[in-house]
């Protein structure tokens, strides 16, 4: 699967109070939820925000409560996926069970630019930033977790799983 789009850079210990705050967290609904994702760190995240966006970050991405809202929200606004130096333990899960991916890859986080074009392939781990021709790589996906991202996640893979037994 290869993505493509501009980068929104944050910093270290992005949490998910952030991401979505707290005060949302009555609302279920994807679309929803996406009007007010980032809104406490980047009140202008949503209208500038595309399909197909990366967000990227320092370490410890998702860090805080174990909240399924916040990386919903993310998915929710269009961002294709997020590249960080590392990601909290519960955030990893839970966007892998919706199907959003993450990557870790320190020099890909330290030498792009807010505002960079990048090129993801999800399956080689290749990172290529488009606006200063530097790539970089990722550890890519076993394939359970590709197949998992790929169906939109862990109940979109398990319905397709047991259609087919």
């Amino acid at each position: 699967m290869k993505l493509k789009g501009k980068v929104f850079k944050y910093g270290t210990d992005v949490n998910t109070d952030v991401i979505i705050p707290a005060r949302y967290l009555n609302v279920s609904d994807p679309a929803e939820l996406a009007k007010y994702c980032m809104e406490d760190i980047d009140a202008d995240f949503v209208k500038k925000v595309k399909p197909g966006d990366i967000i990227m970050a320092a370490t410890n991405f998702g860090c805080g409560s174990s909240r399924e809202h916040a990386p919903l929200a993310i998915k929710a606004s269009g961002i294709s996926c997020v590249i960080a130096h590392s990601f909290a333990r519960i955030f990893f899960r839970n966007a892998i069970n919706i199907g959003l991916p993450l990557l870790e890859c320190a020099g890909a986080v330290d030498n792009t630019d807010a505002g960079d074009t990048l090129e993801v392939d999800l399956a080689e781990g290749k990172i290529k930033n488009l606006t200063s021709g530097r790539t970089f790589t990722a550890s890519p996906y076993p394939d359970f977790m590709s197949e998992v991202i790929a169906a939109g996640g862990l109940v979109e893979y398990t319905k397709k799983r047991l259609a087919h037994t």
